[in-house]
């Protein structure tokens, strides 16, 4: 495996293989695997879960990774196209990434989306930029458009619980957020769940449709895998007989790289706030999904998060045995 950017890039055998080797190393580890093997993770966007699991993830398999991040360059590092350079930033990246990779076996990249342009998004043009810079093994550890790692993590939870995959019902629930966030992770998600088989519902209100190639994806994925695909901002009939609400807040690609349009759209939309009466059709076993973070009593109450239905600290902990799987392929022997 040279690229792990997309769950789309893989059969749903060859994930039930990568989860199958995840499990594996979970129960028997492998604490020489990758030993000797180095991991360079270049994070140009923030994070905890991802920085940490994959860290962890090294160190179990015997290998070594080491962090790069702006805030860490003493020189500072521009991302933009085509600068004359007399700021305050003294290297760029199409030098830094390069460089980086070149230190060790494989590189990760974080980058979110600057939230501009949907279209370039959508496209995630500044990843493929990237892999083009790179002549090693790439992971996306969360791009404009795409958080595969997240992903893998998702299924793998679902498993883990027995939740059913085709007749299992997947509802994507937009929820407020102060801010703007990006698409990644719902674009994701609701692929992913349809990969998986699942009946799949997107939850939102006006204006926060996902773009319309995402759902065009997820629809071939539900096609091939027996599921199905449907948008919906009724909360009530969307949550009947629901096995999961997967939350997450995202930007309003009717107002896209508008923030004061996307902030008047979403200031009357506080009670998208996921709380026991969102579950009261649901299915008497329905489970709460999030990334992480998550800000409490804004996204979720406390008494979902803290409650019997939330997993997501099943998810955190998956993405690290997710992720293991996907070193142990990607430089591990053959």
């Amino acid at each position: 495996m040279d690229l792990f950017n997309d769950l789309a890039d893989f059969s749903p055998e060859q994930i039930e293989e990568l989860l199958t080797l995840a499990r594996r190393l979970d129960e028997q580890p492998e604490p020489r695997a990758l030993q000797g093997k180095v991991l360079a993770l270049l994070f140009l966007s923030p994070s905890l879960r991802t920085l940490a699991s994959f860290q962890a993830a090294m160190v179990r398999l015997g290998g070594g990774a080491f962090v790069i991040s702006p805030d860490m360059s003493i020189h500072g590092l521009e991302t933009r196209p085509g600068i004359v350079m007399d700021g305050a930033a003294a290297e760029h990246i199409r030098e830094a990434v390069p460089v980086i990779a070149s230190y060790g076996d494989a590189i990760g990249i974080r980058a979110f989306a600057e939230r501009r342009n949907l279209d370039h998004d959508v496209a995630d043009r500044e990843f493929a930029e990237f892999r083009k810079l790179v002549n090693k093994p790439m992971i996306n550890m969360e791009s404009a458009i795409n958080h595969p790692c997240q992903s893998l993590a998702d299924w793998k939870t679902m498993d883990d619980l027995g939740m059913p995959r085709n007749g299992g019902r997947f509802v994507l629930s937009w929820a407020y957020h102060p801010k703007a966030l990006p698409l990644a992770v719902p674009s994701a998600a609701v692929h992913m769940a349809c990969m998986r088989g699942m009946d799949v519902t997107v939850l939102r209100p006006e204006g926060f449709e996902l773009p319309e190639p995402i759902m065009a994806k997820a629809h071939d994925a539900a096609n091939a895998s027996g599921g199905s695909l449907r948008e919906s901002d009724d909360r009530r009939e969307a949550m009947e007989g629901a096995h999961v609400i997967y939350a997450k807040s995202w930007s309003s690609t009717r107002h896209y790289g508008d923030r004061i349009a996307d902030e008047k759209l979403r200031r009357d939309l506080v009670d998208w706030c996921v709380d026991e009466p969102w579950f009261d059709n649901a299915a008497d076993d329905c489970r709460f999904m999030h990334c992480l973070p998550v800000r409490r009593g804004v996204v979720v109450a406390d008494r979902i998060l803290d409650g019997p239905r939330s997993v997501v600290i099943q998810e955190a902990r998956n993405r690290m045995l997710g992720q293991m799987a996907v070193l142990h392929r990607m430089l591990g022997r053959a």
